[in-house]
């Protein structure tokens, strides 16, 4: 069971480094990427590749909204005895310079509509997120650990035969490592907790980047509003200074009635000193990454599902046909602007507004998986007003 990595003083466990300190099924390794345009931003691609040591397998997606297309690329391989390779048939991972640069291709295929040769290069430094714990009943749901960094792109992006050069002044995007414990692969028999309820999952995660620096925001909240994991953290550029813990952060969404998808949001955050900073979030662009890459409902498809010793798929789907009770169980990664407010200094910036509401949550007027938003006044004047125009 040894590999290549073995030779590098690298261990941390008294076992060979293809085995992980825990046995439980739901370990993995993962990266995620997301590159878009700044200018007209119209285009948005998210990649992902995980690694599932328990259940042996490695997979792989690529995902593109696109106007009203969302394209997949998707595809799973037994995962071999070299944990360094990164790749999976035709997509692959490259790290050129650790924690600085990483190639991120995907070949064309006969499967899809999509293929890319796109190389990141970061901004910030890695920043380290806190560690994400849950349980349910006595059993550990989530124990993991994820870093962060901004970056521009270089390189070139195909999709339907037309073809986009990614140019890092106006090619931005953010990437994060994870790896732990979290539910992945084929569903697991209920038992009692089928019983004592599923556990809700709301979350927020914004990574803005700023020209100056980048801000991370991080809120899982329980039913009623209480936290399981926060952050509210600045990164700068110049790796010498320390990160800025920005406050308490708090959320007001706004719904679309009669579902959940969330169609603004601000953000605050309230400094010990009483000051507070201000984040209006104006949400671009969706991409519904739950559809058909292994984080969402369908059962063919799960991360870290056997699927065979090599298998590579496409799919297809107009957003205006997904069914909003697939948008309901997934979360979403807008492509998003941000105007921070602070004191009287203003910046603008773009990234990532990822949010899923799933289950009941106080705040909002959820109370159970399946009830969704209801309109309010000024809801309805502002639809009434832009009506009329």
């Amino acid at each position: 069971m040894l590999s290549p990595m073995d030779d590098y003083p690298v261990h941390q466990i008294a076992e060979p480094i293809r085995h992980v300190a825990t046995s439980d099924r739901n370990f993995y390794d993962r990266y995620y990427f997301n590159c878009y345009p700044t200018e007209s931003p119209d285009v948005f691609l998210i990649v992902g590749l995980g690694q599932y040591p328990n259940l042996g397998v490695m997979d792989a997606f690529a995902v593109l909204r696109r106007s009203d297309d969302h394209i997949v690329a998707r595809m799973s391989k037994a995962l071999g005895a070299d944990r360094t390779d990164t790749t999976v048939g035709p997509l692959r991972i490259e790290v050129l310079e650790g924690l600085q640069k990483l190639r991120v291709v995907l070949e064309a295929g006969s499967e899809y509509d999509l293929s890319f040769d796109i190389t990141f290069d970061a901004t910030i430094p890695a920043a380290l997120e806190p560690k994400h714990f849950r349980r349910q009943l006595e059993r550990v749901t989530f124990d993991t650990s994820r870093f962060l960094q901004t970056g521009t792109w270089t390189g070139s992006l195909t999709v339907d035969g037309d073809k986009f050069a990614i140019d890092p002044k106006t090619w931005r995007g953010n990437r994060d490592r994870s790896w732990g414990v979290r539910p992945v692969g084929e569903a697991e028999p209920q038992g009692r907790r089928a019983v004592d309820g599923i556990q809700n999952f709301f979350w927020i995660y914004a990574v803005m980047q700023f020209d100056e620096f980048t801000i991370s925001v991080i809120m899982q909240e329980d039913e009623q509003g209480r936290r399981i994991v926060e952050e509210a953290m600045r990164v700068w550029p110049d790796e010498a200074r320390d990160n800025e813990w920005l406050g308490r952060p708090e959320h007001e969404l706004t719904f679309c009635p009669d579902t959940r998808d969330v169609t603004g949001a601000t953000i605050t955050f309230h400094r010990p000193g009483g000051e507070v900073l201000t984040v209006t979030c104006e949400l671009l662009l969706a991409n519904y990454i739950g559809i058909g890459t292994g984080y969402g409902l369908e059962q063919d498809w799960r991360h870290g599902m056997w699927q065979g010793e090599l298998v590579v798929q496409g799919l297809r789907h107009k957003v205006h046909e997904i069914e909003p009770f697939q948008r309901m169980f997934s979360p979403v990664d807008n492509l998003a602007s941000f105007t921070l407010t602070e004191g009287t200094n203003t910046h603008t910036g773009t990234g990532l507004f990822e949010v899923a509401a799933i289950g009941p949550h106080e705040k909002y007027g959820f109370t159970s998986f399946t009830d969704t938003a209801q309109a309010d006044d000024a809801y309805a004047l502002a639809a009434t007003d832009n009506t009329e125009e």
